[in-house]
């Protein structure tokens, strides 16, 4: 068995061209909060923007983008804070003022209407991310880079749209809470297809890997490689792809809640005022 974590030191790569464009895009940001808004760059609203930065580049730019591709379990908790936890956060921490200043440019107010189609965004999110991971769909993409890139980054932008409903700047946009109650659960259901594919195909295809075979191929070794022979006891194939369908549902569901609760102490802070 070759020595596979020595093998995978030389593709633990850190992008620093991410991490230049991550720092750039906060250092605009804070500039913005300080010309337009009353806010202290310590404030929650830019310490959540901050956050935000840190987890994009942590899983796309850092080694750990890497690590998820040794298994299903790591590379569906990847997608999930991709998807699931940065763009609420990103959204959060822009504060409406700085929001109202923005959409009154020309520009951004004809991009802001995109803001009117969240349900479609939800819908197409939900396809789009349902079809990535149908085996022979990753198998093709994993082979075309710029494709599954690209594939990708479109989910990211469709996130935020399915996310602009309950933590849109604007309050105008956001749901009501009976309202936002009923869109998380809708989303469960309509994303739960996703989760039920990580189960089933864990039995049916044997819990084939396409991304560990990606790494495989930069690495040299032999395609008949299998993660249950280079990675620790734990990582079962079948086991480890069935339980990131129940990874990809917790986290969904941890992320709703946290921005719900969020909503409500700020609503509650709205009609109580100290």
């Amino acid at each position: 068995m070759p020595d596979f974590w020595l093998l995978l030191s030389g593709q633990m790569t850190w992008n620093w061209y991410l991490f230049i464009a991550c720092a750039c895009t906060y250092c605009v940001y804070i500039w913005f909060i300080h010309n337009y808004t009353a806010l202290k760059w310590l404030s929650c609203k830019p310490m959540l923007f901050l956050v935000s930065m840190i987890f994009l580049y942590a899983i796309v730019g850092s080694p750990l983008a890497v690590i998820s591709h040794l298994s299903f379990s790591l590379h569906m908790i990847q997608m999930s804070i991709l998807y699931f936890l940065i763009p609420p956060l990103l959204l959060l921490g822009i504060p409406e003022s700085l929001f109202q200043k923005l959409t009154s440019k020309r520009f951004v107010k004809t991009t802001s209407r995109l803001r009117n189609v969240p349900i479609a965004s939800l819908y197409l999110f939900a396809l789009l991310f349902l079809l990535y991971h149908l085996p022979f769909m990753l198998t093709v993409l994993v082979k075309i880079p710029m494709l599954q890139n690209a594939y990708l980054f479109v989910l990211f932008i469709l996130s935020f749209g399915m996310w602009w409903p309950m933590v849109s700047p604007d309050p105008k946009n956001r749901l009501a809470a009976n309202q936002m109650k009923r869109y998380a659960m809708n989303s469960g259901y309509i994303l739960l297809p996703a989760c039920l594919l990580f189960i089933l195909t864990a039995f049916i295809d044997s819990g084939n890997n396409a991304l560990f075979n990606q790494l495989t191929v930069h690495l040299c070794l032999p395609p008949s490689l299998g993660s249950t022979d280079v990675l620790p006891s734990p990582f079962n194939t079948k086991y480890d792809q069935a339980l990131s369908g129940f990874f990809m549902l917790g986290l969904h569901k941890v992320s709703l809640g946290m921005v719900m609760k969020y909503e409500g102490q700020i609503e509650a802070k709205s009609r109580y005022p100290d």
